[in-house]
């Protein structure tokens, strides 16, 4: 599983140019679901997700969580993320897991978030979007549960 964090200033999805969700101060995840992820995977990357300390503090170091600042969280499926570009030029997408399995496990990290207390936005599994980003930073991480096998 691979999830692309950015923290962000504000962040909008629209859908066939018209506006579906929108967050304020917190993050984007970008959400890639590998066939081979199982519950231990989630759950890593929910956790990771939700404790990084990725905001600053009053000192201006990254020490805060998301659930510290109160942040918002828009969570978008993005199954290029599990792209393999080992070989030629096209990217393959057989690491993927299948549309039907990977948007339960999407269901399922969103619910995870939403436990949290964190207010989760999202875009619209397996649709065409437009995503509108004020990157702050800008703060990029990727958390790949490949590191931690």
């Amino acid at each position: 599983m691979r999830a692309l964090i950015q923290r962000v200033k504000s962040c909008s999805v629209l859908i066939d140019d018209e506006p579906y969700s929108s967050i304020s101060k917190g993050m984007l995840i970008l959400l890639g679901v590998n066939q081979d992820d199982t519950e231990s995977e989630l759950i890593y990357t929910a956790a990771k997700c939700s404790e990084l300390r990725i905001f600053e503090d009053a000192e201006g170091k990254m020490n805060l969580s998301i659930q510290d600042v109160e942040g918002d969280m828009m969570v978008v499926s993005q199954f290029t993320l599990c792209a393999n570009l080992a070989k030629g030029r096209r990217p393959g997408f057989g690491r993927a897991m299948a549309p039907d399995k990977a948007e339960k496990v999407y269901e399922d990290f969103v619910k995870i978030m939403k436990q949290k207390g964190i207010n989760v936005a999202t875009g619209v599994f397996g649709a065409k979007m437009l995503i509108k980003i004020e990157n702050d930073g800008p703060v990029t991480f990727l958390v790949d549960t490949e590191e931690k096998r």
